[in-house]
């Protein structure tokens, strides 16, 4: 896991979506976390298919308020197995520290030795990539690059959305889970204001954290962005508005037709504004954050702060977020928090993710990362 100091660099993966789920070579994007309940699927729910074949049992053991514990909980999450977890401050081995049993194996060590087990007996997907590896990119603006990813994936499904949306004109159902026209806006809507929530604290980390950082070496450097920042201030809360006036307006008439088509039309104008915002950060301003020469102590010290101003994301909108990354992506994204974090903040932080499973057998449940790429 290394120290702050240590951070990675991700090769060539796009986030593109094909017509409903994302499109890509790299056949992790099938196991991307989602919460199946409130994702977009325009299709009709496909006929029942034969019982499944039981999935391989791991077994997990440690206490709930350990991060290592919830760590590597969230990592079986994304492999096609059955989890047994149970809580406790010393396992029945004798280890005090994380153990997962998978057949006559008992594993325990440091949380990356168990995710090598793990991806050594369940390839798909890796949480752990070699390529991933370089020592040179500041922590800060790695966290910045994978936050641009997931609010970019958040975007382009809510533009798919959209369009769905407004191709039906609020006169048919898509996909039953989403209840009547009314209720899949309402729903819709719930995920617009998660998106809008964590796109806001992420400008505000960069305009707290980041380019501060950059100003002091630079003077005027960042002001044209955060100029942008607030130029797509209107254009975010005027979605927001637009779907709150969907919601009372009468499923199928034509000014209902009218407003998805406008709704649609906004959504997908901010997907390109931002997309083209977080590359000209990632090209032309947040490299310079090295030329800024940091400590390990000052990266360190930045990366907590940028929790600090991200509350909502790091707290109840954590599972939310994590969605929108890949699931090597999301498990970087947990190490940057663990090492420049205490053990208590990176714990509370992390039970986010997992809280519903700690305390509970969970045999017999398939992992979210099986239901996706099932669903897929």
């Amino acid at each position: 896991m290394g120290n702050c100091a240590k951070t990675l660099k991700k090769t060539n993966s796009d986030h593109h979506l094909d017509k409903f789920y994302p499109k890509t070579d790299n056949p992790d994007h099938l196991y991307r976390k989602t919460a199946l309940s409130d994702a977009f699927n325009p299709l009709p729910s496909p006929s029942p298919s034969p019982a499944p074949l039981p999935l391989p049992l791991v077994r997990l053991y440690g206490s709930p308020t350990n991060p290592d514990t919830s760590y590597i909980h969230f990592a079986l999450l994304y492999k096609p197995v059955t989890i047994l977890f149970i809580p406790s401050e010393k396992s029945d081995m004798g280890f005090s520290t994380p153990v997962i049993q998978y057949g006559s194996d008992v594993i325990s060590g440091s949380p990356e030795t168990i995710l090598r087990y793990l991806d050594v007996k369940f390839p798909k997907p890796m949480l752990l990539l070699s390529n991933w590896n370089n020592e040179t990119m500041p922590v800060v603006v790695l966290t910045t690059v994978l936050q641009h990813k997931s609010l970019t994936w958040h975007l382009e499904r809510m533009v798919r959305w959209g369009e769905d949306l407004a191709a039906r004109g609020g006169r048919s159902k898509g996909d039953p889970v989403m209840g009547s026209a009314r209720m899949e806006v309402k729903k819709y809507g719930k995920s617009y204001s998660q998106l809008l929530e964590v796109m806001l604290e992420h400008a505000q980390m960069e305009e707290r954290i980041v380019f501060p950082v950059l100003e002091r070496e630079d003077r005027g450097l960042t002001k044209s962005v955060n100029e942008e920042h607030a130029r797509d201030l209107p254009l975010m809360n005027g979605i927001k508005e637009d779907i709150k006036t969907i919601v009372v307006l009468d499923s199928g008439s034509s000014s209902s037709q009218d407003a998805l088509f406008s709704l649609s039309t906004r959504i997908k104008s901010l997907l390109e504004k931002c997309k083209l915002h977080f590359e000209e950060e990632e090209r032309g301003v947040l490299p310079l954050m090295e030329a800024a020469e940091l400590t390990q102590g000052q990266q360190e010290r930045l990366l907590e702060q940028s929790l600090d101003v991200m509350p909502g994301t790091h707290s109840h909108l954590l599972k939310f977020f994590m969605e929108g990354l890949l699931p090597h992506e999301a498990m970087i994204y947990l190490d940057l928090i663990t090492r420049c974090t205490d053990k208590d903040r990176a714990g509370s932080i992390y039970r986010f993710l997992v809280e519903e499973h700690h305390g509970k057998r969970n045999e017999g449940r398939p992992t979210v990362g099986l239901l996706l790429k099932a669903k897929s």
